[in-house]
């Protein structure tokens, strides 16, 4: 798991040849920075760091890079980008690869270079001998979405590096306010963690007030407003959307997504998918499953079906008439309520 990985470059165990692959940008790119800054002081990295775009460069010249000896240091770190030769992806080659000599190097790594190659696919080849000899000889980090368990505890401990501990309700609302975008968690926590700094606690009443709504937190929430036929606070929730200036056509496309999700999660669940199927299935994270399986309750298959027609006849109208976009999202949030 990447908290055990992180946990031992924090202590200085070092793998000479790491793999991150996966579609959490933030997982690798945490991981990425974790080693740079934790092997190479800030005056090394001038000298003895180097990243290399394998789209463009072939790797037989970050190869070399890596036998070279570190110029004033005992370390060099290497990043190897865009390894597009690791997924059976098709991809237009712009450079030809001699992975012969990667793999001679996998066998025997260059004992000062720690490299780092990051690949930002859902999944790797593993018919091909260079991804097998990579898995081999590398320390891997897969960089997948975290389930709701493990973004809890991954929520604990970046509060605990900041000195602060959260409340359990206090996570939980964390995650239903900001969603489970791992960067736009990463800096409420730093922003709570400031707000904190004497109390060193953070509790359910301090998120409330501090933390920011998404975008998709607020189209949840207008949804729930729909769900509980309570229009009066959808049509708030909706102009204060407009007063961010948000986009009417994106908001209905938001408001879409939600009840085609809501839909989707209540016939697979109906077909015996657990929680963590349907997200994989459909793409998309656990805790947004299960915030919309709550919502799935309340609408039988008719009422989803007559919604998703008049979310379908809004959306011809936006692109096709000349009514105002804005006022047409108002008028179907009274259509929705019946």
């Amino acid at each position: 798991m990447v908290l055990d990985v992180w946990k031992k470059i924090k202590q200085r165990e070092f793998a000479p040849i790491y793999l991150l692959y996966g579609t959490e940008a933030f997982l690798i790119n945490e991981t990425k920075q974790l080693l740079l800054n934790t092997v190479l002081g800030e005056e090394e990295k001038e000298f003895n760091f180097a990243a290399y775009d394998l789209e463009e460069t072939p790797i037989e010249l970050a190869l070399e890079d890596a036998e070279t000896f570190p110029f004033l240091g005992d370390r060099k770190v290497i990043f190897l980008h865009n390894p597009a030769f690791l997924t059976a992806e098709k991809t237009k080659e712009k450079v030809d690869h001699n992975l012969t000599r990667f793999e001679t190097y996998l066998r025997e790594p260059a004992p000062y270079t720690i490299m780092v190659i990051s690949a930002p696919y859902e999944k790797l080849d593993e018919r091909k001998k260079i991804t097998k000899e990579l898995k081999r000889n590398s320390e891997i980090v897969e960089a997948k979405k975290l389930n709701e368990f493990e973004l809890k505890n991954w929520v604990k401990t970046r509060a605990k590096s900041s000195e602060i501990e959260f409340e359990q309700e206090a996570i939980d609302q964390l995650l239903a306010l900001s969603g489970t975008n791992m960067f736009m968690l990463s800096s409420e926590i730093e922003k709570l963690a400031l707000y904190a700094a004497e109390k060193k606690r953070i509790d359910v009443t301090i998120v409330e007030q501090l933390v920011a709504r998404s975008l998709e937190q607020n189209i949840f929430t207008l949804v729930e407003k729909v769900v509980q036929r309570k229009l009066d606070e959808a049509l708030r929730i909706y102009f204060d959307l407009l007063k961010q200036n948000e986009e009417p056509i994106k908001i209905l496309a938001l408001l879409a997504g939600q009840f085609r999700l809501i839909y989707q999660v209540k016939e697979l669940s109906r077909r015996g998918y657990g929680q963590q199927q349907i997200a994989g299935y459909l793409k998309t994270h656990p805790f947004r499953v299960k915030l919309a399986l709550g919502q799935a309750a309340s609408f039988t298959d008719e009422d989803l079906s007559h919604l998703m027609g008049l979310l379908a006849e809004a959306d011809y109208q936006m692109k096709t008439g000349g009514m105002n976009k804005s006022l047409l999202i108002e008028m179907l949030l009274f259509r929705l309520k019946k």
